[in-house]
């Protein structure tokens, strides 16, 4: 579920949606820490700012997504993507993968409006990636039978490990984090209603 083992071709090929997110992620990375690039005007426009949302800057409900704080903020949001992404995406299909990964984003980010102060202001992927432990978590409680006992106990280990993490860490958004992991939960249980 979680083992990678494909090289980068059979990878972009197998996974088309979670490459296209991690080269994006790339990107926005390259063009807000090379000095070449107007960082600091990128994420004045782009950074999730509570206040400029209440004052109609909506965008700013999804476009923090794109953007990471610092080069470890990049890399562990990068890496857990591709660690957690590709199984979903396989059980998604990529179009709905994309559309279930930015909801999970926007809906942590709108969390995060709601709740945080005006002042409050974010970057970073972490809603969407939590949304995709939201899935996980969802699999071990309507679809256990389907992923087995060991990946079971591997997903309670990584949302035990998650959520900690959440609260351990300083300059966290915590809610952004909260608001991805149950909306990505939600989705999930309605998915497999349609399935059914």
């Amino acid at each position: 579920m979680f083992a990678r083992n494909e090289n980068f071709k059979q990878f972009y090929t197998n996974y088309p949606a979670v490459t296209l997110q991690l080269t994006i992620n790339f990107i926005f990375f390259l063009l807000t820490s090379l000095s070449i690039f107007p960082a600091a005007l990128i994420f004045e426009k782009m950074s999730g700012v509570n206040l400029y949302i209440a004052n109609g800057d909506y965008w700013r409900l999804l476009s923090p997504v794109f953007l990471h704080g610092s080069f470890s903020h990049f890399v562990f949001n990068s890496f857990s993507l591709a660690i957690f992404g590709p199984y979903i995406e396989k059980k998604l299909k990529p179009f709905i993968f994309i559309c279930f990964y930015f909801t999970c984003g926007l809906f942590g980010n709108l969390a995060t409006y709601v709740l945080e102060p005006l002042t409050f202001t974010h970057v970073g992927a972490s809603g969407a990636i939590f949304g995709l432990l939201g899935y996980y978590m969802s699999l071990v409680c309507f679809k256990k039978e389907s992923i087995g006992t060991q990946h079971s106990r591997t997903i309670l280990t990584l949302f035990v490990v998650g959520v900690t993490m959440t609260f351990l860490q300083p300059q966290i958004n915590i809610i952004g984090h909260l608001g991805g992991l149950i909306s990505g939960f939600i989705l999930s249980f309605l998915m497999f209603q349609v399935e059914k």
